[in-house]
């Protein structure tokens, strides 16, 4: 595992794909990947793309890679897609919208399913992040499964977030309702050749008025990816946002925050890990599952594996 982390280190895009494949099927040396690559982390520009079905994300991506491949940037991007809760699969489609870019070898696309994971992620988006970031990729974009108004969890893995809308995609009520709103650093009004983008941006405009900092204010774009239109708007925005981070505390002090969520994340799952297989083997436990109280089972045999030194 260690010479795996090292081809990444040199580039290998092999090692790249293998090790993002080992930590999604939760390896049992996963762990030891993951503090290999976070020892060569280079912090690259961590953008998250996030908004309801059919936003047009996607297609979105699609041409912000093309812009940025012009500045000579490499680019690496995780989409997730959602996955069947009836047969577990998934159609990975969002690969097909970029696959101009497939023999690239200055871009990455690697697509995941939720395998049941909530928040618009897969479980494993975080950990194939931090892979990518140490493979050296200038800028890693996540594309999050089309997701509510609840679903935050891209605020806690990227530095930048960007909220797609489109014209009559709400209400009023709909706009100011908190939550999804509220995590953006950056509005999207993709489809903005339609009808309703006028209504629509003075909603948003009255929503950062209420809610802007002092230092830095929530910038409105107008995109159409049909007519690439927009694009260059959009990465300059990206681009502001991600050097004010920089330029002021707010970067480190997201890091951080950040870091404290992952390492009580692994305590929790690794801690699930445990007891999880100490159920499994115990028939007893199995037996007495049924037409039993769960709440009086659950006491009970958490007590007897805090004893046993679990």
């Amino acid at each position: 595992m260690h010479q795996l982390v090292e081809r990444i280190q040199e580039q290998d895009i092999r090692a790249l794909a293998r090790a993002i494949t080992l930590v999604e099927n939760d390896h049992e040396d996963k762990l030891q990947i993951m503090q290999d690559a976070y020892r060569i982390r280079k912090n690259g520009m961590y953008i998250g793309l996030t908004g309801s079905p059919g936003a047009g994300k996607s297609s979105l991506v699609n041409r912000l890679i093309s812009h940025i491949r012009k500045e000579g940037k490499t680019v690496a991007v995780i989409a997730v897609d959602p996955t069947s809760p009836f047969s577990g699969g998934a159609l990975l489609g969002d690969r097909v919208r970029m696959n101009e870019h497939f023999i690239d070898d200055g871009v990455f696309i690697r697509s995941m399913a939720t395998r049941g994971s909530l928040g618009g992620l897969a479980r494993a988006t975080k950990d194939a992040l931090r892979l990518c970031d140490a493979f050296g990729f200038d800028v890693i974009i996540v594309e999050t499964v089309g997701v509510g108004q609840s679903e935050l969890d891209i605020m806690k893995i990227v530095d930048t977030t960007a909220l797609v809308l489109t014209p009559n995609s709400g209400d009023v009520l709909q706009i100011f309702k908190a939550g999804i709103m509220e995590i953006a650093d950056l509005f999207i009004i993709n489809k903005a050749d339609l009808p309703g983008v006028g209504k629509l941006r003075a909603l948003l405009r009255e929503l950062v008025h209420i809610t802007k900092s002092a230092e830095h204010q929530t910038p409105i774009v107008k995109t159409i990816t049909t007519e690439n239109q927009g694009i260059d708007t959009l990465w300059e925005k990206l681009q502001e946002h991600h050097d004010y981070l920089y330029r002021t505390t707010e970067g480190e002090k997201r890091r951080e925050e950040r870091h404290q969520l992952e390492v009580l994340e692994l305590i929790r799952d690794e801690i699930w890990r445990d007891v999880y297989q100490f159920v499994q083997i115990q028939p007893e436990f199995n037996r007495k599952l049924v037409n039993s109280d769960p709440y009086k089972q659950a006491v009970d045999w958490y007590y007897k594996w805090k004893k046993e030194g679990r």
